[in-house]
């Protein structure tokens, strides 16, 4: 596929998915679209191994958009980013077809990892704002993480993660077997009948030095 196609394809993306958008010429305003109309240029230098351009190129984007986009990055057709300040997106972070990132999220690395060290994204994956997703891991097609979710492990297609640390909270339309309420233990429970025993144990031993100490005394 050809710059300019894929270009194109962004353009439609928004067109079928941004209620707002209201026409092809408003749309170009956008600063979603800017920022990845710079990575794709910018990546076609990465490519040819034109590094300090392609960086260049990323962070004026960067600049203008307040969304970075590494160069090294793999993104496939018709991305959508909504709204967009603050998004980043990782070098060796990969992004499916028609995938849907909110403003504030983050496709990044946990410093622990070497070579492939970002998220891969499956297509039609929404990532909600604020949403972290942290990891060399894969997030299956059509998965979805709510906002402000911190995701550090894969996430199978079709489900839904949310929290900090993300779980996962609907696959498939239902909602996932060990998501049960009512017969998972009850910590305090638990707190206490340890507490008991430790108290079980101290009684016994006060009664056993007290026998020590009756003997003594006969």
């Amino acid at each position: 596929m050809t710059l300019i196609e894929s270009i194109r394809h962004d353009i439609q993306s928004i067109k079928d998915r941004d209620p707002a958008a209201t026409s092809t010429l408003e749309i170009l305003t956008y600063s979603g679209l800017h920022a990845v109309a710079f990575y794709r240029v910018a990546h076609w230098f990465y490519v040819k191994d034109h590094k300090f351009i392609a960086r260049l190129i990323s962070q004026t984007a960067r600049a203008l958009t307040g969304i970075e986009i590494h160069p090294g990055a793999k993104i496939g057709k018709g991305l959508l980013i909504d709204h967009g300040s603050g998004v980043v997106i990782g070098e060796t972070a990969e992004i499916g077809d028609y995938c849907l990132l909110y403003q504030g999220c983050t496709l990044g690395g946990t410093g622990k990892d070497h070579g492939k060290r970002h998220p891969t994204l499956g297509n039609n994956v929404m990532v909600g704002c604020g949403a972290k997703v942290l990891g060399p891991f894969k997030v299956g097609d059509n998965a979805k993480i709510a906002a402000n979710a911190v995701v550090l492990e894969p996430v199978p297609e079709n489900s839904t993660a949310v929290g900090v640390p993300a779980r996962i909270v609907r696959r498939n339309g239902k909602r996932p077997c060990d998501l049960d309420q009512v017969h998972i233990p009850d910590p305090v429970a638990q707190e206490l009948c340890q507490y008991r025993i430790r108290i079980e144990k101290l009684e016994n031993r006060i009664k056993e030095l007290e026998k020590d100490r009756n003997r003594e005394q006969d």
